[in-house]
């Protein structure tokens, strides 16, 4: 099964002529998973090659505008784009006001969908006393809306936190969700998917010894289930080598200290952070809840990922190619600072398309 990531919105802040506000596709079986969704993202979507009917799940990192500013609209570009009485309710994950949001956004400007969506907001089971002694940005207790709901509002769930400080959001083909919070000026949120474990590779020169034919045989065996041949029955542990590790993602908000992933994050494949400054403003960035590219690979180094990727990049560091006025930055000097202590480091771009292979 491919995982393809598809970055829409790479820049920092207000979108640019070059460079969209916070938006991240994640396409796999056939589906689409949206991470966060700033202004402009459905332009972006229709200008990509990621198909808005098949966006299934919506990831909202935090409730700053540059992250959720276009999320009414899309949703009701997808209206446009979709078979509407075949199409199951979209899933929308965040944290607390993110069901009022959308309530006051799609009523007040009197939108009508015509499918439904549901609302999961990732909360604290904490009372309020406790809760006033905790900082603002960190404080995931549920916010409560007036709000009525809207006509396509199928439902509004609470994920309570759980003792290891993380939330589980769902467990459905194998994949297993979770996140944890970060540190940033508001309540954000790093999510992080693990795919579980995958059958080992074929060993097709024995399955053809055996006078199995290549084609459906081959592929059921391959899955992980016995297939019957010349009324002998064969298992898969005679033809597929060892158990191969699930893939694993994470994919964080805006934040100046990814501390509390560590348990639920250690050993991806591939790490999204954000780099918004480069190091010398490492001071700046801390004090407005960000992060510079050494920040990042101290995250990456943490939890032993394979691979980092920047994105959410100041708009005053230019494109790789786009030429440069006097005193003017490029992203590659973000990109080489990452570098020179983690290798494995790329800078993200809009519209750049990253494929997450399955582990040998």
């Amino acid at each position: 099964m491919e995982w393809k990531l598809t970055f829409l919105g790479t820049g920092a802040g207000l979108p640019s002529p070059t460079r969209g506000a916070s938006c991240t596709a994640l396409q796999l079986k056939g589906d689409v998973w949206l991470f966060d969704c700033g202004e402009g993202s459905q332009i972006q979507l229709m200008r990509s090659t990621v198909r808005l009917g098949k966006i299934n799940k919506i990831f909202i990192t935090h409730m700053h505008g540059d992250h959720l500013f276009g999320l009414p609209g899309l949703l009701c570009t997808i209206t446009q784009n979709v078979a509407l009485e075949s199409k199951p309710a979209l899933k929308i994950y965040g944290p607390p006001g993110l069901a009022g949001y959308l309530r006051q956004s799609l009523n007040l400007s009197y939108s009508i969908l015509g499918y439904k969506y549901e609302v999961y907001e990732l909360v604290d089971d904490i009372d309020e006393e406790t809760a006033g002694e905790i900082p603002p940005e960190s404080n995931f207790m549920p916010i409560k809306t007036t709000a009525p709901p809207h006509f396509d509002e199928a439902a509004y769930n609470l994920i309570h936190r759980q003792p290891d400080g993380s939330w589980l959001l769902f467990e459905e083909d194998g994949m297993k969700v979770h996140a944890a919070a970060l540190k940033h000026r508001v309540p954000s949120l790093g999510f992080v998917f693990q795919e579980g474990p995958l059958p080992g590779k074929l060993d097709a020169a024995k399955l053809i010894a055996l006078g199995v034919p290549q084609g459906p045989l081959f592929a059921k065996i391959k899955s992980g289930q016995s297939i019957e041949h010349n009324g002998a029955v064969i298992n898969p542990t005679d033809v597929l080598g060892p158990e191969r590790r699930g893939r694993k993602l994470i994919i964080l908000g805006d934040t100046c200290d990814c501390t509390q992933l560590y348990k639920i994050g250690q050993n991806a494949d591939v790490l999204l952070h954000e780099a918004t400054n480069e190091n010398k403003d490492m001071e700046k960035s801390i004090q407005n809840g960000h992060s510079t590219p050494s920040m990042a690979v101290g995250c990456a180094k943490a939890l032993c990922v394979k691979k980092l990727i920047l994105y959410h990049l100041s708009q005053r560091y230019k494109p790789v190619g786009e030429p440069l006025k006097e005193g003017e930055l490029s992203v590659e000097c973000l990109l080489e600072e990452a570098k020179a202590s983690f290798d494995n480091t790329i800078v993200a771009y809009d519209f750049l398309s990253v494929n997450i292979p399955v582990n040998n």
